[in-house]
């Protein structure tokens, strides 16, 4: 009898849900939006009742959820969502209600841990001692995985919290640090700095020379923090033309030869691509972290 396995990637937009078998194959899917709490987590529920009745019995399922995460497994509070600017989920005892309702244990971690994971595991960053996955979207989060295991200390990586210096011709937008990366490039800040939303801004608006800047900069902070092998850019924004040509020019610029390659590397041009799974990273991380 197959091994089926139930799969959420939970965003601050929509949770993509599915049932997978051990090979990766995603047997159904659907979406739903991340509404209130309730409305959300209730239509979850039941598309997994609806799965199990159809013959997919699942005894795990795969969390990769928006944070704050709390994931101190000795916390009274492990996997809740905590101090998120979301309306409305903050303290939400998401896995704890979807063991209850499923009767399932639930593996969580960060929505970008688990993409780092799956890229890890199956994508752009295999072969590799440490890597790193940023995702460039309506936010801009990060995970990291070391020697196989994604990165948790007092609490995850909020790598899109990382201050940039030297970006002059704008004013970052985050409520909590101004001049972080989400606040200068995320596509919910982009379109309040220029007025407009990132992909109605022509191909040569200087927004994505900036944008190009500010990742490249982020690129030169994973370098000299973490020391990847593997940085992985996904989300919605990387999928402008040039953007990522473009980083890896700034960052090669602002790290001036200061990282010694080994022979035979190509440079940052190996280190930083797109993800190796496509738009797959997020629910194949959900799938990782119960193979893990």
């Amino acid at each position: 009898m197959p091994n089926y396995y139930a799969l959420i990637e939970a965003g601050g937009t929509k949770f993509n849900c599915a049932i997978a078998d051990e090979n990766r194959n995603l047997l159904v899917q659907d979406r739903f939006d991340t509404s209130t709490p309730n409305e959300t987590i209730t239509a979850v529920i039941n598309f997994f009742v609806q799965q199990k009745a159809q013959g997919y019995h699942f005894e795990k399922l795969g969390l990769a959820c928006f944070g704050p995460l709390d994931l101190n497994p000795h916390s009274a509070s492990f996997g809740n969502i905590t101090s998120t600017p979301k309306p409305h989920w903050s303290n939400v005892d998401i896995k704890q209600q979807l063991e209850k309702a499923l009767n399932c244990s639930v593996g969580i971690d960060t929505d970008v841990n688990a993409a780092a994971l799956a890229e890890y595991k199956w994508g752009a960053s295999q072969n590799t001692e440490v890597n790193v996955y940023v995702t460039v979207g309506t936010g801009v989060g990060g995970g990291v995985v070391i020697n196989g295991k994604t990165l948790k200390g007092l609490v995850h990586p909020e790598l899109g919290h990382m201050l940039i210096s030297g970006v002059t011709e704008i004013e970052g937008v985050c409520p909590f640090h101004g001049n972080c990366v989400e606040g200068l490039a995320a596509g919910k800040s982009m379109a309040k700095i220029w007025q407009q939303p990132a992909q109605n801004l022509s191909e040569d608006h200087q927004a994505w020379d900036i944008q190009a800047k500010v990742l490249g900069k982020l690129c030169h902070n994973l370098m000299v923090s973490f020391s990847p092998q593997s940085i992985v850019f996904g989300g919605g924004v990387m999928s402008k033309n040039g953007l990522l040509a473009k980083t890896i020019e700034y960052a090669e610029q602002s790290l001036k030869d200061y990282v010694v390659f080994p022979d035979g590397h190509r440079g940052l041009k190996q280190i930083i691509t797109l993800p190796g799974l496509d738009s797959h990273s997020g629910i194949f991380g959900a799938l990782a972290l119960l193979l893990d």
